[in-house]
């Protein structure tokens, strides 16, 4: 079987930056989605047809899985139902730069306990500076209960991180990724449906539902899987670190939510703090 191409460097960056822009601005376009559906129903919207774009695409075989198989998507599911659960319960309490920034803690404390170098303890310290500027030395001031669903969806990204690469390690193929993703929609059910059925869901519901599943899962996907044939993994983290700026710019271009001096140094400290994990698990122990 033929290996795929690899991508020129130039190329990969670009669809590397393309796949961040693509999820923060869909995080820009669910808070105006929860005008018409609550923050549950719009996740299962998005779990929902982005399940079934990818079980179209992919078509995985369930008959003769191994149990490692089913539990490993089982986690998946459940980590990305939790986690997008959880940030769009925040995003309805806080604006998109500073929910982004603060979910971002999740994915760096991973990097921090599996870090074996005094540096990973350095950019933990920076990240929880920016975190105090971005609240302006409250965390209260945040939004409470908004910081608070914004740093478990943190730690849900951190487990779902540590699921995906189990999926990788035991399927082949993107079959994993379209199990594990309807088994989030499944996950998503009992808290969704309610929203949904309460919601004014209708055409524009719908229509909300299927722009927040392109931007923030299929179109990102497909972006990041090619820009990884092009660009090493620490690059690939370095670029991610990028996302509370592009989210503050999205909630400011599609929500008119206008971040202060402070919070924007505060978003600069964690930016830094995540690129510079990201650039130290590549050097490795």
């Amino acid at each position: 079987m033929s290996q795929a191409r690899p991508v020129p460097l130039k190329l990969a960056l670009a669809l590397a930056i393309g796949a961040q822009l693509s999820v923060n601005a869909a995080s820009g376009f669910a808070v105006k989605a929860f005008e018409l559906v609550g923050p549950a129903g719009l996740v299962l919207a998005r779990n929902g047809l982005t399940a079934v774009v990818l079980l179209a695409l992919v078509r995985p075989k369930l008959r003769g899985l191994r149990r490692a198989q089913w539990a490993s998507a089982a986690c998946y599911g459940l980590a990305m139902a939790v986690m997008n659960s959880l940030f769009y319960e925040a995003l309805e309490r806080l604006a998109v730069g500073p929910a982004v920034t603060i979910e971002m803690l999740g994915p760096l404390a991973l990097s921090v306990i599996l870090g074996r170098s005094w540096r990973a303890w350095l950019w933990a310290v920076l990240a929880l500076a920016g975190v105090a500027m971005l609240s302006g030395f409250d965390l209260a001031g945040v939004g409470g209960l908004g910081t608070v669903l914004a740093l478990a969806a943190g730690g849900a990204w951190a487990c779902y991180i540590l699921a995906t690469r189990w999926v990788g390690q035991v399927w082949s193929g993107g079959e994993g990724l379209a199990v594990g993703m309807a088994l989030a929609a499944v996950f998503s059910l009992p808290r969704g449906l309610p929203d949904l059925v309460a919601g004014q869901v209708g055409l524009a519901g719908l229509g909300w539902g299927a722009l927040v599943a392109l931007l923030g899962s299929l179109v990102p996907y497909g972006l990041e899987m090619v820009a990884l044939r092009g660009i090493s993994a620490a690059t690939f983290g370095v670029v991610t670190a990028l996302a509370p700026a592009s989210a503050a710019l999205f909630g400011w271009l599609i929500a008119g939510q206008a971040l202060g001096w402070w919070a924007a140094g505060g978003m600069v400290l964690v930016t830094a703090a995540s690129a510079g994990a990201a650039l130290d698990e590549a050097r490795g122990p």
